[in-house]
């Protein structure tokens, strides 16, 4: 079909892909149904061509209404797309249309109307637009009366949303806490939140954690005894670099490894099982209450805790969901 500058901006209009692929797809369609389905095709075959790429960039938005609020991510696989202005929109577009419709998964998220297609498509094209794997992830709702939602710094890399018992007339409350769980990173809202398989293996790993402290102690307090700095012989690493240096020789290192052996065999063998017990169930009340977060200390006041600081608003006031999703490996 014949190329005018009109049939470019409609079509760029219609799918946001860039003036030059607008060009080309027209310029190879009959029509400009032709030229969608042309940007479709090739936002499919970037899609299939690096479908074994990582999508570790992209965009986290969150937005609340009618009782309603939900978190979504699109991904892609550089910055560059992740903070161009189309993108974004995009992402936004898609939130958009996921809370208006309170979709409750990301299938329903996807087979929504968006342009000519569904929102799966207009994924798909921008794939082709930018060259980048592209992919809908990281998408949570949540619902309730009094919603508080918070993108940390507006990075759209982290964003938080929670759920009020009750309508609290400063705002800023909501947001503190979404901005606490931002911070912190809270796994449950308390206690009675934390699926027993989490505290079974945080005890099982505090058991250990407990177990090889004991040693260690009966091993640096033997290695004293005969004589030695323990630090010097810390790891293999350190042993080989402290005799280089002159600090220790073969035959102390022989020794200080007989120690090490003998010692930590014994001590095993004669650990105290109630008192590891005792230490590992005091290190799980302790990730307890640094990861859940009524129990975790108020950034804004470290003489409070979440629950507190509530309280001191209002004596029946609590959170009763969030979420929380980051693009960054924490």
């Amino acid at each position: 079909m014949e190329v005018t500058m009109n049939d470019i901006k409609k079509l760029r209009e219609m799918t946001g892909a860039g003036l030059a692929d607008c060009k080309k797809a027209l310029a190879e369609s009959d029509d400009m149904d032709g030229a969608v389905a042309y940007l479709r095709k090739k936002g499919q075959a970037v899609a299939a061509k690096r479908s074994d790429r990582e999508a570790a960039e992209g965009c986290v938005l969150v937005k609340a209404e009618n009782g309603f609020g939900a978190i979504i991510a699109l991904k892609c696989e550089t910055d560059f797309v992740a903070n161009n202005a189309d993108f974004v929109a995009l992402t936004k577009s898609i939130l958009d249309a996921a809370v208006a419709a309170k979709c409750k998964t990301l299938d329903e998220v996807k087979a929504l109307p968006m342009g000519d297609g569904t929102i799966a498509d207009a994924v798909t094209a921008r794939s082709g637009i930018t060259g980048e794997k592209m992919e809908l992830d990281g998408y949570c709702t949540i619902e309730g009366e009094n919603i508080a939602t918070y993108n940390h710094m507006n990075r759209n890399g982290l964003c938080t949303m929670l759920a009020l018992n009750k309508k609290v007339e400063d705002e800023t409350v909501g947001k503190n806490i979404a901005m606490q769980i931002a911070s912190a990173a809270p796994v449950a809202i308390d206690e009675s939140g934390v699926p027993q398989s989490v505290k079974d293996n945080e005890f099982a790993v505090a058991i250990e954690k407990s177990k090889a402290e004991q040693i260690q102690k009966a091993v640096e307090a033997a290695i004293k005894k005969a004589g030695f700095n323990p630090a010097h012989f810390d790891s293999e690493d350190h042993m080989e670099s402290n005799q280089a240096k002159g600090w220790i020789t073969a035959e102390d290192v022989a020794k200080v490894k007989e120690i090490i052996a003998t010692v930590s065999a014994e001590k095993a063998a004669n650990l105290n099982p109630a008192m590891i017990e005792n230490i590992a169930k005091g290190r799980v009340n302790k990730f307890l209450k640094e990861n859940c977060l009524m129990s975790q200390e108020y950034i804004w006041d470290k003489n409070l805790t979440v629950g507190s600081y509530l309280k001191s608003i209002d004596k029946d006031l609590t959170v009763t969901d969030f979420k929380r999703f980051t693009l960054r490996a924490e």
